[in-house]
């Protein structure tokens, strides 16, 4: 199927009035049938689609210039500049994510991932467990390898949420994640995820299990803050060198 066919079965498919085809157009990029920065058919594909003249095409396209909706560019066509809200919120997330300071995250999650855990303590399924103790084992198990360790501590630190059974605080820890698996922190990664490092991680990781298992709701709290303070600390310590 080529492009050109998604304007197809409508009455105004066959209409040649450049009105009507940039209606057409229109409904077709507010729809997301051409999502942001898409490149639309050669005026070429449309004229014989629409079974109208290039110049008519052409008066259709500029009609969707002139409301912001497409933009030319000399050589390479005509795209889409038009911003539906799953873009728009796409580019927030980026923005977001490249502007948080290293110190601003471990502050969100010192705001968060202490009661998240009080909360898992007290609602975690028998299945819940199982699964942060398949993600304990695998953060364990990446030693002194930094990319795995990252991953497995993401996977653990998403398990805790899960396990809280609060939607909406496992929505917010979602985002505190993307936040922290942007490129920006590669090479932060670097200087703080060492082999000693990981070791001490995961001492805690499996003492925050222990207790979450033990359904210390106390313990588990204290254990979290301490966790998330060394994170803290080994930040300013790289930061201050």
């Amino acid at each position: 199927m080529t492009d050109t066919a998604k304007f197809a079965d409508t009455p105004e498919a066959v209409q040649s009035g450049s009105a009507s085809i940039a209606a057409r157009l229109r409904r077709a990029i507010l729809e997301g049938e051409y999502p942001f920065q898409t490149r639309l058919p050669a005026e070429r594909e449309l004229a014989d689609f629409f079974s109208a003249s290039r110049g008519t095409i052409r008066a259709a396209l500029n009609q969707l210039e002139e409301t912001g909706l497409l933009a030319r560019r000399v050589g390479s066509g005509t795209f889409v500049i038009y911003q539906g809200d799953s873009d728009r919120n796409n580019d927030e997330e980026r923005d977001i994510a490249e502007i948080t300071s290293p110190l601003e995250l471990i502050e969100a999650r010192l705001a968060i991932e202490p009661h998240m855990v009080k909360l898992a303590a007290l609602h975690a399924s028998i299945r819940d467990l199982e699964q942060l103790k398949s993600a304990l084992e695998n953060l364990e198990n990446c030693q002194g390898d930094r990319e795995c360790f990252s991953k497995a501590d993401e996977q653990f630190h998403l398990g805790l949420a899960s396990a809280s059974h609060n939607r909406l605080i496992y929505w917010f820890y979602k985002k505190l994640s993307d936040v922290r698996s942007h490129a920006q922190w590669d090479g932060m990664k670097k200087l703080i995820v060492t082999e000693e490092n990981i070791q001490s991680y995961n001492s805690q990781h499996r003492a925050i299990y222990t207790a979450l298992e033990n359904r210390d709701i106390e313990d588990v709290e204290k254990l979290m803050i301490n966790h998330l303070e060394k994170a803290r600390q080994d930040l300013v310590s790289v930061r201050s060198n």
